[in-house]
């Protein structure tokens, strides 16, 4: 007689949270911390993500997303607003109140967000190649939920800073707490 053997369960994901004090700087909110490791699959959402033109300035400030993932710029000002990129060689062009535009970032990198019109107008689309990331509130905090167990990058970056990169191990489990300093 045959019997069937069911294969173990998995271990069941856990969150890592934790904090970055960012040295130099007037807060600590806008860091960014990802977990990446090695063959990750990436099914970016459809929907895409948004970043408001408002009170001349982007809102949010940082955005992190997925390769492959688009982002919706909207224009919430009374003047026609740009938005361009020189580390993505883009320009989205000029265009009025109400109005958007998108655009899909197909590698991952840092990409300046600035309006030609407006040049005090600046903001980061921060692309990774990991679905488990955060960005900090502005008392560093940071919370990165369903992380399965297993080995990971963490990388930590901040605009002004140059950032930290360690090695971390996520166990079943309460949550992987974490305290981050960026100093360079």
């Amino acid at each position: 007689i045959a019997r069937a053997h069911a294969a173990p369960p998995a271990a069941a994901p856990t969150a890592v949270r934790g904090t970055v004090v960012v040295k130099g700087v007037k807060t600590n909110a806008d860091a960014v911390v990802t977990l990446e490791a090695p063959g990750l699959k990436l099914d970016p959402p459809a929907e895409p993500f948004k970043i408001d033109q408002k009170g001349f300035r982007f809102i949010p400030h940082v955005t992190v997303i997925q390769t492959g993932s688009a982002v919706r710029f909207l224009n919430n000002d009374p003047e026609p607003h740009n938005v361009y990129s020189p580390e993505g060689r883009y320009n989205l062009g000029t265009w009025p109140t109400g109005e958007t535009r998108d655009y899909t970032f197909k590698k991952p990198g840092i990409y300046t967000q600035l309006c030609n019109i407006h040049p005090d107008m600046l903001a980061y689309v921060v692309v990774v190649d990991t679905p488990y990331f955060a960005v900090t509130d502005k008392t560093g905090a940071f919370l990165i939920r369903n992380v399965p167990p297993g080995k990971y990058r963490l990388v930590a970056w901040h605009e002004k800073k140059d950032g930290v990169e360690q090695d971390v191990e996520v166990a079943a489990g309460p949550p992987l707490k974490l305290d981050l300093v960026i100093e360079k």
